[in-house]
């Protein structure tokens, strides 16, 4: 089975993991992935880009969206072709990306099926992409299944008669794992990452910081891009906090990652967390919210502590882990093979349109 795996966003995680996807299906007996991703991928910058097959010029921001969407369904037989050419069985979204039915059109016409993974099934508080579940809701219309990463999102999916499979986000490493968390014999050092918007729960980590009060052994950084908010001023205003309000490109992730001994996800809600399972895959402590779907991601993870979403619990769980010894956590091993065989269990559903 030739199963072609694209994701076309420019940042972000989508990139790696579809890399991922690509790597472990072909380790697969009797499997080969094809992987398309955008020209403007972060990832096609590391040190060892991966091997991709079908670069997609896609666009810098949003006229440059409007200009590429005016023109790219004359790209449609060209894809079209490029499928037959490769003679892709079926075909993986491995993240959707606004110019996704694009590749859809082309598959279509190549009567070629496909599904997606689909990593929310509504919009986050704050979303700067209003119509992204409306393109997302389009291209599920075209797919014969969808792959969800925990049960969470499933559950809000099942209404709309979406064939559904389920499937997991293992941890993925940016590089080897570093030294281990408190090697540095430093004060605790607490990492707050990834997009800076409400539903992050900003307003949890303040409070529950300013419960816990100054003290000589913590350290936060609050690192990632959103929006001015009171919450990031609160934080800012802190002793021993830092915010960093910018994009963290791909090659810095690993640094960040190090520096920390736990990462702290204060959510107020979540499908899934791809910060979590990359701190996993680093060997750091997870501190986060029992909430949404980050309880099936992380409740059986011995490294993981879950605490209520309020600030009461945010500042016990600080504390638990100020009070602790802060062993190194044992190794998450990333199971990508067991997933990669599952999933091509399920695409060859996919395939026969069952």
């Amino acid at each position: 089975m030739r199963v072609l795996v694209w994701q076309w966003g420019r940042r972000g995680a989508g990139p790696r993991v579809a890399a991922m996807l690509a790597q472990h299906l072909s380790g697969v007996p009797g499997t080969t992935a094809l992987l398309s991703l955008s020209t403007g991928a972060e990832l096609l910058r590391a040190h060892v880009p991966p091997v991709t097959d079908l670069f997609f010029k896609t666009y810098g921001g949003l006229p440059g969206l409007l200009r590429r969407a005016a023109t790219a369904p004359l790209l449609i037989p060209r894809l079209e072709r490029w499928v037959r050419e490769q003679r892709i069985d079926v075909a993986l979204c491995a993240m959707p990306a606004p110019l996704d039915w694009v590749m859809a059109g082309a598959l279509g016409r190549a009567r070629v099926p496909f599904a997606v993974v689909v990593h929310d099934a509504m919009p986050h508080p704050g979303d700067s992409f209003p119509s992204q579940m409306r393109l997302q809701s389009r291209l599920l219309q075209q797919a014969t299944g969808a792959f969800t990463l925990t049960q969470h999102v499933a559950d809000s999916l099942s209404a709309d008669g979406t064939r559904l499979f389920r499937s997991s986000l293992p941890p993925f490493a940016f590089g080897e794992p570093p030294a281990a968390p408190g090697a540095h014999g430093g004060p605790l050092r607490l990492l707050s990452f990834g997009r800076l918007l409400a539903y992050k729960g900003l307003d949890l980590l303040a409070g529950g910081l300013q419960a816990v009060g100054p003290r000589p052994d913590l350290v936060v950084r609050v690192v990632g891009q959103g929006p001015d908010a009171p919450e990031l001023t609160a934080l800012a205003r802190m002793p021993g906090v830092t915010v960093e309000n910018r994009w963290v490109p791909e090659d810095e992730l690993a640094a960040l990652l190090a520096w920390s001994d736990a990462l702290i996800l204060s959510h107020r809600e979540a499908s899934q967390s791809g910060v979590a399972a990359a701190a996993l895959a680093a060997r750091r402590w997870v501190i986060a919210t029992d909430v949404g779907g980050l309880r099936e991601q992380l409740c059986n993870e011995p490294s993981a502590l879950l605490f209520p979403p309020t600030e009461a619990g945010l500042a016990d769980a600080i504390r638990q882990m100020l009070d602790s010894k802060l062993p190194r956590p044992a190794a998450t091993v990333p199971d990508w093979t067991a997933e990669a065989r599952r999933m091509v269990r399920d695409l060859r559903d996919v395939q026969g349109g069952t």
